[in-house]
């Protein structure tokens, strides 16, 4: 079942965020497998991050990957991300 992932990152910049980007594209594979949409708005306070991921699953296996990283270009520990259960969804174009 696909979920929505929305994650407040306080003190997170752009550049960090751009950052732990050009880590993870330098993977073998592909790290973002069931990630279906990605977006990162700049707050007044850092980042907020809204995912849809296909699965759980595919979103906790990113999370693996991804949280050692980012703490490597400095991103401070905060809350969990909120997660939800999607009713439905659509990818226009698709």
């Amino acid at each position: 079942m696909a979920i929505f992932i929305e994650a407040e990152l306080e003190g997170v910049t752009t550049a960090q965020y751009d950052a732990l980007n050009a880590k993870l594209r330098q993977l073998p594979g592909n790290p973002f497998e069931g990630c279906l949409s990605h977006a990162a708005v700049p707050t007044d306070s850092g980042l907020r991050i809204l995912d849809l991921w296909e699965s759980e699953e595919h979103m906790r296996r990113f999370a693996d990957t991804v949280m050692p990283l980012a703490a490597e270009v400095g991103f401070p520990a905060g809350p969990m991300p909120k997660m939800s259960q999607v009713h439905n969804y659509f990818l226009p174009g698709a």
